[in-house]
């Protein structure tokens, strides 16, 4: 049971003043200095106690010694300090708890070797919604309005380049391959006729072999307009179903993500741009199934692709065929 100090203390003050008062008052002589000075103590000892801190029970018994002095505990390091301490980490589940008692702890660096991560393999997990990268120094206009939306990728700090401008090589699906094929991971940009900004970003790239290129980083977006969250500078749509199929890499045609998500034939279809969300690729928040709104069909004023730069010699992700990619 909890009480407070005001009230234990004015309880102990009191039983003091009655005990010593009925010794003094037996006397008869209220008005003697002594009655008067026990009196006086006891108002002194009460109003001195009137305080809110909340004791128990116990110190009663404990009323008039003198307080201990608290002592801190430092709160437990960090795993991240953990592990720069020791070399060994403290973020384990309870069935990595369980086999340590047996293996001994995880180590930060087993070998030498960087465990798996977000922050160190950020294309196998799903594309950020409510993030934003940072400007890169060297980005032109263009770029610049790309940029924030490759948050959490490989080429979030990345310079880019300009590879493939349909207005500049020509619309056709043999052109397109022989830009951009084997470069690597890239953002599409793609206005239509009605001005629509939109696109998707293919975390591997193209390489002409006809195959279906799986990644569950790839994802869709639109910039700016009314599906944008406010201060944001786009919406972006996931990958859905698993990684399977997010780029179909097919030599007669220009970039499809998906079978059906956006697709942009090139060639004889010159133009067109197709899109249908849902199987694939998200829907819109408000249930809306195309990137252009509420038509599938549209006519692009612009296309283009933008890569990351490498330096010579410098290795380029996916740049060959990936025959049993499971992500």
């Amino acid at each position: 049971m909890k009480y407070t100090t005001k009230t234990l203390a004015a309880a102990s003050a009191a039983l003091l003043l009655s005990c010593e008062s009925a010794v003094a008052f037996s006397s008869n002589n209220l008005s003697s200095p002594r009655s008067r000075s026990i009196i006086s103590n006891g108002i002194n000892n009460i109003q001195r106690q009137q305080t809110s801190t909340t004791l128990y029970l116990g110190d009663l018994f404990n009323f008039g010694k003198k307080e201990e002095q608290e002592t801190t505990t430092p709160p437990p390091p960090t795993p991240e300090e953990e592990a720069a301490q020791t070399g060994y980490v403290d973020d384990e589940d309870p069935i990595e708890k369980i086999f340590g008692v047996f293996f001994g702890k995880k180590e930060a660096e087993p070998m030498g070797m960087k465990r798996f991560g977000q922050e160190r393999f950020p294309e196998q997990y799903p594309a950020v919604l409510d993030e934003w990268a940072d400007p890169v120094e060297g980005d032109d206009k263009e770029m610049a309005l790309l940029r924030p939306l490759l948050k959490n990728t490989n080429l979030e700090t990345r310079n880019l380049r300009l590879t493939y401008d349909a207005n500049r090589d020509g619309w056709d699906p043999v052109t397109f391959h022989s830009k951009v094929d084997k470069q690597g991971g890239a953002i599409v940009f793609c206005t239509t006729r009605a001005g629509i900004q939109c696109g998707g970003y293919n975390p591997k790239g193209w390489v002409g072999y006809g195959e279906a290129r799986g990644s569950i980083a790839a994802f869709l977006y639109i910039l700016g307009g009314k599906y944008a969250a406010a201060g944001a500078p786009a919406i972006k749509l996931r990958k859905v179903g698993g990684p399977g199929l997010a780029q179909m890499d097919l030599p007669e045609s220009g970039p499809s993500f998906s079978p059906d998500a956006l697709v942009i034939p090139l060639g004889k279809d010159g133009r067109v741009a197709r899109s249908k969300l849902g199987s694939y690729y998200e829907r819109l928040p408000d249930g809306t199934n195309s990137l252009f709104g509420k038509d599938s069909n549209v006519q692009l004023r612009d296309l283009k692709v933008y890569h990351g730069v490498y330096a010579e010699g410098e290795y380029i992700p996916f740049t060959d065929a990936e025959p049993f990619a499971l992500y």
